[in-house]
Parts: C-alpha cells; structure tokens; sequence
C-alpha cells in the first residue's frame, strides 16, 4: 500500500529528548496522526516518555504510542530526527556540527534499511548542515528531506512584529530566510500586515518603529535562543509547536507555505545547500520553494548566509 492511500497516518520520532517530547505531546493534542513511536538510545527514558504520553490519551483523539526501535520506521510516513547534542550556553549552532555528523553517520542508514519511501524531517542543529547530512547519507529525493530551518525564527519575527503593533502574530506574514542562524536574514522588503508592506503600516499607525527598532527586533530574534538557553538551559515548546505544523501540513496535505530549510537549486545565485525559504509543503514533503522577488541588499546576505555554510560542508565527513 502507498502511503498516499495510507489511512493510519504514522510519525516516527527519533530522539526522546526535550524537543522530541514537547514535539510528541503537540503532535499527540493536534490529533493529526494515529500512532506515535518513540526512539532513543536510552531506552528507558522513550518507555518512561511513552508511558506519561499514554496516560493522556483519554484526553485526546485516538493515538498509539509507544517506545521502540528502527524496525518500527517500516511505513512511517514521516521519520523526525530530532537526536543530537544540545547546544550549551555560550556555544552556537555551528559549533554542534561535527559531533552530530557522526550519530547522523549511525542514524541514517538504520532508518533507511527499514524506509525508503517516507519524509525525513530535520530539527537537530545546525539545523540547516544537518538536513543537507541527512540529504546525502540517505539518498532520498530532496523533496523528502526537510529540515525545520526558519519555522521557529520566522515565528519569533511574527510574536515581536504583533506585540508591538498590537496586531494578532497571525495576521503579520514577514520571513526570516538563509540559515537557522546568526547568519539569517530578514526579508523586511516582503513584511505585510493586512496587506500592507510592513513600512507603509509604520508609517501609518506606528511611527515610532524606526529602521532602528527593527534591526533591534531582529537581533533579539537571532540571539532569542542563547538567550533562552541561558534562562532555562533548552529550547523546546516553540519548536515542538513549529515541528507538529510541518507534519501537519504533510499528513492533511495542506500546500502550506512553511520557512523550512531545503536543498536549494538556482536559488538567486544559490546551489546545493540547505538553507529556509517560503516553500509549499503538502503529501510529498517539498512541492516547490517560492522565488522571493528580494531587494539586491537582502540577496547578497542570503548568498553570504549560503558560501558560510558551504565552506563548513567543504570539511564534513560525508
């Protein structure tokens, strides 16, 4: 059965850690699917994780969860990688990239003994490096291979935008694009809110927002985790959130269009890297990116956000 026709739509989640469970427990209250497994080297900690999920499911709609092994990726219909090493305080997301290279080195190829026909979704940082990884250990199509990218610094972008335009975050579209980040962009020239260009509805209703104030915003976007991180040691609700909205879109077969990191082909100058974009995301995982009409500043940064990320691929062992 192809899993088009699939009718107990299924989520592998590898990596019963911080974002892994807050992952488990918003896909487990949205009721998008109907089972739920949960793979960690330790064991026991995934039965303990599975055992509490379980306890809510009368709560919830119908779903089986439990704790197992790569075995149980047969006919998943999305395997979630969310396995690695956390990022410390004071370090940055590059800084994870090698460690994490090798347990994808152990990861990949036990997955795709068991699937070759489901989406692999990427949350382990450097997020963006990590989903390139997982590109060439698995040679699954690159529509097939998604990682998280921008899903959640796009979703910061929206909470600042709303709150100090007193506007519901939802009804702010603005992007952060290129690398999960410090050299991520902000795709101010495209910011709307009611479809109004971001600086016209300054201008109108908040004068004080200044170019100022909004590369301030920005920066409190790109350093939101390490502050986070600093507070409580992880990040985990938001990304759990961001990561159920992916699979969301996939399984009801949405066409949503998500700020998630994909291999990228002539993309304003840009090739073979993983880096987040506006991409329409349904059934098949990437159906296509959206060429974004940006202004000549916002493209040489994009393209600088690239070449950073091409020189580290340059020395993976992959």
């Amino acid at each position: 059965m192809s899993r088009k026709y699939c009718h107990v739509p299924k989520v592998v989640i590898i990596g019963a850690g911080f974002v892994g469970t807050a992952f488990a427990y918003s896909l487990m209250i949205r009721g998008v699917v109907s089972e739920i497994v949960l793979i960690d080297v330790d064991r026991r900690r995934a039965e303990g994780e599975a055992m509490d999920l379980n306890h809510g499911i009368s709560f919830v709609r119908p779903v089986r969860v439990w704790a197992g092994d790569y075995p149980d990726c047969e006919n998943a219909d999305i395997i979630v990688i969310t396995a690695g090493l956390a990022q410390k305080p004071g370090q940055s997301r590059l800084d994870l990239v090698n460690s994490n290279v090798e347990i994808f080195k152990q990861i990949i190829p036990k997955v795709t003994a068991y699937n070759r026909t489901g989406i692999l979704l990427i949350a382990t940082n450097p997020v963006d490096l990590m989903t390139y990884v997982a590109l060439k250990l698995s040679g699954f199509p690159p529509n097939r291979v998604i990682g998280s990218g921008t899903i959640l610094d796009t979703s910061r972008l929206r909470f600042l935008l709303g709150e100090k335009l007193a506007v519901d975050p939802r009804n702010v579209h603005a992007y952060i694009i290129g690398e999960h980040g410090d050299s991520e962009v902000p795709a101010w020239s495209l910011a709307t809110v009611a479809g109004t260009k971001l600086r016209d509805h300054i201008a109108i209703y908040s004068r004080e927002l200044n170019d100022s104030y909004l590369n301030e915003m920005f920066e409190e976007v790109k350093n939101a985790a390490y502050r986070i991180i600093e507070l409580k040691g992880r990040t985990n609700y938001a990304i759990g959130l961001g990561l159920s909205t992916i699979v969301e879109s996939i399984i009801r077969n949405e066409n949503a269009i998500l700020t998630v990191s994909t291999l990228l082909t002539g993309y304003h100058g840009v090739d073979d890297i993983c880096l987040s974009v506006p991409t329409i995301v349904n059934f098949d995982g990437v159906r296509e990116t959206l060429k974004l009409p940006l202004t000549a500043e916002e493209i040489a940064k994009f393209q600088g956000s690239a070449l950073a990320l091409k020189e580290i691929v340059k020395t993976l062992p992959i």
